[in-house]
C-alpha cells in the first residue's frame, strides 16, 4: 500500500496551498467579520479548475476525482473554512449529483456552467422537520402536464444566496410516507415561485450564506427531474457519501491550521524565561494533535480513494467524517488553550478556527448519526 501522493496530486496540493496563502489567507478574517462571500477569490479558483473537479472533461471539468478534491478542500480550509465548504458543496454534492445521475441534456446544460464557475451550486435536502431524519421531508411536488409544482421550504442551505443551480429533494408521492416517495429536481432561482427566505446569523463559517428556500407554487420543468421519480432518497444518500468526505477534508484543514498555529505560538511565547513549547504540558498537546490529525487524514484519503475506485465506501466515509470532525473540534479547543487569553481574542485566528470547527460535527451527518450508521453496518 502506497501512502505517498503521486506527483500529480503533489502538484495539485502545491497549487492549492499557494492559492490559499496568496488569495485566501490575507482576506479570511475580513470575510468572516463582514459576512462577505469571497467572490473574487472564487473566480480565481475557477480559473485553476477547482470548481469542476468532479465533472468530466467533455463538459468542461477537470475530472480530478475525490482524492484530489479532498486535498484541495483541506488546503483552502487551512486558510478559510468558509471557502472550503463552498468548494466542497459545489463539487462533492452538486458536481457529483449531476455527473452521476443527470441525463445527457441536463449534463450539457448545467455542468459546463458549474465547471467554469459561471454558476455556483447548492444542495437542498434539510427541512425544519427533516434534518438527521432526511426521509421525513415535507416539501411537496405534484406533476401538472409538463412541469412539477413545488410547495414547502428548505432550511440551512449552504451557498443559497449565491447559487444559480440547486438540487432539491421533494415528495412526489403522498402514499409513500418515507423514502420511496422522494424525488430530486434541478432548480434555478429564476423559476416562478422560488424565493430566498431567512438568512442564518451563524457562529462560524460566516463567509458563507446559509439560507431558507421558499417554494410557493414553484414551477419546475418536467425535464429537470434528476434521475427517476421516487428514487431521490437514493441519490441523496449516495451523494452525501461524497459530502461527508468533503466535510472531513474541511475539518482536516481546520485541524492542520490549529496545529500550525500552536507550533508557531509555542515557539514564540515565552514564560518563566523560556518558550512555552519547552514545557511538557504544551508538548503533549501538540504531539497528540499531530497524531490525531494524521490519523484522520489517512482515513479521509482512504475513503476518497475508494470513492474514486467506485467501491462501496459508506463505512469508510463515515469513519473519516467522524474522526476528522471530532479531531478538528478537539484540536481547536486545545489551540485556544495553548494561546491562553490571546486565543480568546480576534488578534489571533484561532478563535475563528474554534468557531468554524464546531459545525463539522453537525452537518452532513451529526457525529451521533454517523456512529449509528457505522454501528448498523458493523453489526450487520
Amino acid at each position: 500500500m502506497d501512502f505517498y501522493l503521486s506527483e500529480e496530486l503533489l502538484m495539485i496540493q502545491e497549487t492549492a496551498c499557494d492559492f490559499a496563502e496568496k488569495e485566501i489567507a490575507p482576506h479570511a478574517a475580513e470575510w468572516d467579520r463582514n459576512h462577505e462571500y469571497p467572490a473574487e477569490a472564487m473566480k480565481k479558483a475557477a480559473e485553476l479548475g477547482f470548481l469542476g473537479m468532479m465533472i468530466p472533461e467533455k463538459y468542461g471539468g477537470t475530472e480530478m476525482g475525490a482524492l484530489a478534491l479532498s486535498i484541495v478542500v483541506e488546503e483552502v480550509s487551512r486558510a478559510c473554512a468558509s471557502f472550503g465548504v463552498i468548494l466542497s458543496v459545489h463539487n462533492s454534492l452538486l458536481g457529483t449529483a449531476l455527473t452521476k445521475y443527470g441525463n445527457e441534456e441536463q449534463k450539457k446544460k448545467y455542468l459546463p456552467l458549474l465547471a467554469s464557475g459561471e454558476a455556483l451550486g447548492a444542495y437542498a435536502l434539510t427541512e425544519p422537520d427533516a434534518g438527521t431524519d432526511a426521509a421525513n421531508l415535507k416539501l411537496q411536488a405534484r406533476k401538472e402536464d409538463d412541469r412539477y409544482i413545488l410547495n414547502g421550504s428548505k432550511l440551512f442551505i449552504t451557498n443559497g444566496d449565491e447559487a444559480s443551480v440547486f438540487v432539491v429533494f421533494a415528495r412526489t408521492s403522498a402514499e409513500d410516507k418515507k423514502s420511496h416517495g422522494i424525488s430530486a429536481f434541478i432548480v434555478e432561482p429564476s423559476f416562478p415561485g422560488f424565493s430566498i427566505g431567512s438568512h442564518e446569523d451563524k457562529m462560524g463559517l460566516r463567509a458563507t450564506s446559509t439560507v431558507e428556500l421558499i417554494f410557493q407554487d414553484c414551477e419546475v420543468p418536467a425535464e429537470n427531474l434528476l434521475g427517476d421519480e421516487g428514487k431521490g432518497i437514493y441519490i441523496a444518500l449516495d451523494v452525501l457519501v461524497s459530502g461527508r468526505i468533503g466535510v472531513a477534508s474541511q475539518a482536516l484543514g481546520i485541524g492542520q491550521a490549529c496545529l500550525d498555529a500552536s507550533i508557531k505560538y509555542a515557539r514564540e511565547r515565552v514564560q518563566f524565561g523560556k518558550a512555552i513549547g519547552d514545557f511538557q504540558a504544551i508538548q503533549w498537546k501538540i504531539a497528540e494533535m499531530a497524531t490525531g490529525i494524521e490519523g484522520a487524514r489517512l482515513l479521509v484519503h482512504k475513503a476518497a480513494m475508494m470513492r474514486d475506485a467506485d467501491k462501496p465506501c459508506v463505512r469508510a466515509a463515515s469513519m473519516a467524517k467522524l474522526a476528522a470532525s471530532e479531531t478538528s473540534v478537539w484540536a481547536a479547543n486545545e489551540t485556544v488553550q495553548i494561546h491562553g487569553g490571546a486565543g480568546y481574542t480576534k488578534e489571533f485566528p484561532v478563535e475563528r478556527y474554534f468557531r468554524d470547527s464546531r459545525i463539522t460535527k453537525i452537518y452532513e451527518g451529526t457525529s451521533e448519526a454517523v456512529k449509528m450508521v457505522l454501528a448498523r453496518d458493523l453489526l450487520q
